[in-house]
């Protein structure tokens, strides 16, 4: 314990582990949630049905309180890179740092230039303006994603130059960008969002109509939710697994951590796949371990045999292999798990609706499904936190996958320096945390106002052009 307080190194990965995992939870529901209300005020525009406007309005109320702590959470992950991480910055920047500022100025000003509109500009603008908003904030969230994957997709399957005396070399903008990585990468984290915002929305919806508050109003929003469900759930799935497939063929070590493999399986044979177990780093193996015969085959290749080897940690000297492999091992089974029970979980309610269950007047008696979908609410949020320990934490020893060490990247700052940054950062995101927990809560107990009325102009045909009003009839205060 005393050398990991005097390891520079260890306290700056540590620092940036906190504030990664912590802001993650908050843009994952403000880029899943911003497509959902898209969704709810296209079908109040198309149907005119007062009920998707009330949702709109509830539900744009979690939305901005996520996106606040996001930004107050994600400005000190972004400082690190000078602070913490210098000689990396130095090394990558002329790429990286030229990405996160594409991430900046065109996704998150985007997103903050909409979003006073999406907010407060119901009444003020056209219906169909606000609409146009309302994508433009949630087209700005999902390119903030784009960006920071593509980045960090990089990092490892680094393309497009070469390093040059210690620092990366752009030869081929676009191929950098377009790395190996990253059109899976960012499709997996894209449905990873919206699954992790459509089970939060359910699980709250869920909540409401087993407390018979507002049944109607949140059967609603739950069938809403599940018809997109319906189709993200297996697709991720689907590119979950191309995912894994690119990580046997660039990465083999992050592989076998997350199998837990310590020796090379050659090709030609079976592939035993292990269900769980107990990785013993400092023994080279597993001291417990369940396995299905030959199920990794199938996984990686969907054959019997292996056509390439399955490369064991034996196979690289410990200073060049992941270590902390039993924190690899589960986080990469916690998020298949998870992926796998919200599939099942829709699949099942599909069918309970098909059976006429889901009706206003059926959906209350339904107690075991709703309890189901309350504990799928945050479930979403784990599985993403297990996704990018995986890919963070599998990735080392490199920070430039087979380029770059991390531990040549860290900056040379006193341990006391960073400990003292890491206790006020730890503090500071402790009191963000019960903040939302706080604000949170009372908007969901407090639920939607079912009484607010329309904006003025909402019955006006959908054109662009300023609404016409006489004083008498500007929005009241409840309108606004």
């Amino acid at each position: 314990m005393t050398d990991f307080f005097s390891n520079t190194v260890a306290l700056s990965r540590t620092q940036f582990a906190l504030t990664a995992i912590f802001h993650m939870l908050w843009p994952v529901l403000t880029t899943g949630m911003g497509i959902y209300l898209v969704i709810i005020e296209g079908l109040w525009l198309k149907t005119r049905n007062i009920d998707y406007y009330h949702h709109a309005r509830f539900w744009s109320k979690l939305y901005v309180l996520n996106f606040g702590i996001g930004v107050a959470s994600g400005l000190p992950m972004a400082f690190q890179f000078g602070l913490n991480w210098a000689p990396f910055s130095e090394a990558v920047g002329d790429f990286f740092g030229t990405i996160l500022g594409f991430e900046g100025t065109m996704a998150f000003m985007l997103e903050a230039s909409f979003l006073g509109i999406m907010l407060f500009g119901w009444g003020r603008v056209p219906a169909l303006i606000h609409w146009i908003a309302t994508i433009l904030v949630a087209f700005g969230a999902n390119l903030s994603t784009f960006w920071i994957l593509s980045a960090n997709s990089w990092l490892q399957t680094p393309a497009g130059g070469e390093f040059i005396n210690g620092k990366f070399v752009v030869a081929d903008y676009f191929q950098a960008i377009a790395n190996p990585f990253m059109v899976n990468s960012f499709l997996h984290m894209f449905f990873a969002t919206l699954e992790t915002s459509l089970f939060v929305i359910g699980g709250i919806s869920a909540w409401y109509i087993i407390n018979q508050r507002h049944q109607e109003f949140f059967a609603r929003s739950l069938k809403v939710i599940l018809v997109v469900a319906l189709a993200v759930a297996p697709l991720q799935i689907f590119v979950g697994h191309l995912s894994a497939e690119q990580v046997y063929q660039y990465q083999p070590a992050k592989l076998a951590a997350m199998e837990a493999q310590w020796e090379t399986i050659p090709a030609g044979q079976a592939a035993d796949w292990s269900l769980m177990a107990i990785p013993n780093d400092q023994a080279e193996q597993n001291t417990w371990e369940i396995k299905i015969p030959g199920a990794l085959s199938y996984i990686l290749e969907l054959k019997p045999t292996l056509d390439q080897p399955v490369q064991g940690l034996k196979a690289w000297e410990p200073e060049n292999r992941p270590h902390m492999v039993g924190l690899i091992y589960y986080s990469f089974r916690i998020m298949v798990a998870i992926g796998l029970f919200l599939a099942g979980l829709v699949l099942t309610t599909v069918i309970q609706w098909l059976r006429g269950k889901m009706s206003t007047e059926a959906i209350a008696q339904q107690k075991w499904l709703m309890r189901a979908w309350i504990f799928a609410g945050p479930l979403g949020y784990l599985a993403v936190e297990a996704g990018w320990i995986v890919r963070c934490v599998g990735r080392q020893p490199w920070i430039v996958y087979g380029e770059l060490r991390t531990v040549d990247s860290a900056s040379n700052l006193p341990p006391g320096e960073i400990l003292f940054s890491l206790l006020g950062l730890t503090s500071m995101y402790t009191v963000f945390f019960f903040a939302a927990l706080y604000f949170g809560s009372r908007i969901i107990r407090k639920g939607p106002n079912l009484e607010l009325p329309l904006p003025f102009n909402a019955l006006q045909p959908l054109d662009i052009e300023p609404a016409q009003h006489t004083p008498n009839r500007r929005p009241t205060e409840a309108q606004q």
